[in-house]
């Protein structure tokens, strides 16, 4: 019998939340929303975790934005095509390890991959409006997480 391992690319994704407790979430070029954070690249291998996360928080949200980082809460999968130089389009399966944070300040000017942010309260938010797939399970095992702490 032949066993077929499957492929996955690695993230580390932040659920950051403000002092209010509302989380931010992003909206990418490909007008997709996704949460701060992304894919571990080649060099990462024996980069630490939370060194990522430091190098995507700049990235994505500017150098001047300042949080506190907690523990990973919520382990994801997530499938989804991408373009691939060539034009076509090609499946990509994703397992993300999701860590909280505490936004501190600073201003959020978000980098050339996102054209939009957004604070949202878990207490009205609905995350079937924004996200699909692996990272809508993750956002709403993330939102009950909160609502049991």
């Amino acid at each position: 019998m032949t066993i077929n391992k499957d492929l996955y690319f690695v993230a580390v994704k932040v659920f950051l939340q403000d002092q209010e407790g509302r989380l931010l979430i992003t909206k990418d070029r490909f007008d997709a929303w996704d949460i701060p954070g992304g894919r571990l690249r080649e060099m990462d291998f024996v980069t630490p975790l939370e060194a990522v996360i430091e190098r995507k928080m700049l990235e994505e949200l500017g150098e001047s934005v300042r949080y506190d980082l907690g523990d990973p809460v919520i382990f994801m999968r997530h499938e989804r095509d991408e373009l691939l130089p060539s034009g076509e389009r090609e499946k990509r399966r994703i397992f993300a390890v999701g860590y909280r944070a505490t936004y501190r300040g600073g201003e959020i000017v978000l980098g050339g991959n996102h054209e939009q942010y957004e604070w949202v309260s878990l207490d009205t938010f609905v995350p079937e409006r924004y996200f699909t797939g692996g990272w809508l399970r993750g956002i709403k095992e993330f939102i009950e997480k909160v609502k049991i702490s």
